[in-house]
């Protein structure tokens, strides 16, 4: 049977609107897929690299993380921050980077390691710890630098080391250390095993050491404090969870945990 040009243009017309139809099913589940995945649930493991002096805190928040997330796992390298940024660029693989000052957070974003701008979260600054008791009567900074003093401090290249020698240069007291560690928690050992007389620490690792030290502060710490930044790293292979980790951190829930254990803001 032969169509007219009425009936063909009819026919014509229906097939358009079949195929306009099948076209539009065809794309929501791809909708649908793009959406599902945006709201997809943060899971799976990340390895974070944090100052040694964030331990205590960053382990209570990575607890806070895993449960309020089920299905992750937050695993922690914790360090001097100036080796953990000479792991970072030998390639060590880490999914977000926190330091305890901005220099080697800085050294982590010019070799090109971090993917997202370096957020500051807490500041520090630093107190003398002795032996329980304080059996050699140190008051002052200046006592530090007392001939049979045997004080640790932190190596210069780590973060409370640069504090500590800033400290030294603004005050013109040169200390003689029997001792120079590489993280902060090292400086705390050896002061609380007996092997120093005093050491330089944050006042946050001072007041997680509770009795087992004598805490000293002193007036001229505050013209040297520590800001903590924090960045997710290019080498992640889960930056939906690494993100959402920095989240927690830089808000409410790492605030209030980081201010409890003495940490200043930001």
């Amino acid at each position: 049977m032969r169509i007219g040009p009425t009936a063909a243009a009819l026919a014509a017309l229906t097939a358009a609107t079949l195929v306009a139809g099948c076209s539009s099913s065809d794309s929501e589940p791809a909708g649908e897929a793009t959406t599902s995945a945006a709201t997809a649930p943060v899971s799976g493991d990340i390895t974070v690299f944090a100052a040694a002096s964030l331990k205590k805190t960053f382990t209570e928040l990575g607890e806070k993380f895993e449960a309020e997330h089920p299905g992750t796992n937050v695993e922690f390298s914790f360090a001097g921050s100036s080796d953990l940024v000479a792991q970072l660029t030998q390639g060590a693989p880490a999914d977000v980077f926190a330091s305890a000052d901005t220099k080697n957070m800085t050294k982590a974003v010019d070799a090109g390691l971090t993917v997202t701008d370096p957020v500051s979260f807490a500041t520090n600054t630093l107190t003398i710890v002795t032996p329980p008791g304080n059996p050699k009567n140190i008051a002052t900074f200046a006592d530090l630098a007392n001939p049979g003093n045997q004080v640790v401090v932190c190596a210069p290249q780590v973060p409370c080391g640069a504090a500590t020698q800033k400290i030294e240069e603004s005050t013109s007291t040169a200390i003689t250390p029997v001792s120079e560690e590489s993280s902060v928690t090292d400086v705390l050992g050896k002061v609380t095993s007996g092997q120093a007389d005093a050491g330089l620490v944050y006042v946050t690792d001072a007041a997680g050491a509770g009795s087992a030290v004598t805490t000293i502060r002193f007036p001229e710490s505050s013209g040297a404090v520590n800001t903590y930044p924090i960045a997710e790293l290019k080498s992640s292979e889960n930056s939906a969870t690494a993100a959402e980790f920095v989240e927690l951190v830089t808000g409410p829930t790492g605030r209030q945990v980081l201010a409890g254990a003495g940490f200043g803001a930001p």
